[in-house]
């Protein structure tokens, strides 16, 4: 995990269309972070951009697609 620790991270609003990046770390506060762990977004989840638009993207992760707006995608920290 430590290769992973060096590896740029990105806001998940940054990540293209059919790529997959793993997530790094949530920021906000703890209602905002216990609500993107409980749709699947905790550290080490793969997730894949379905589809994006200004910042708002669709994507799949644990098996569920999720629409998320520009402000929750950014919350998201990733690696490719």
């Amino acid at each position: 995990m430590a290769a992973r620790a060096s590896a740029a991270q990105l806001p998940l609003a940054m990540v293209g269309e059919s790529e997959v990046a793993r997530v790094a770390h949530v920021r906000g506060d703890a209602e905002t972070r216990q609500h993107l762990a409980n749709l699947g977004f905790v550290e080490g989840s793969e997730v894949k951009v379905i589809s994006r638009a200004a910042g708002d993207v669709i994507v799949s992760v644990k098996g569920a697609r999720l629409a998320l707006n520009r402000a929750m995608a950014s919350r998201i920290a990733v690696v490719l």
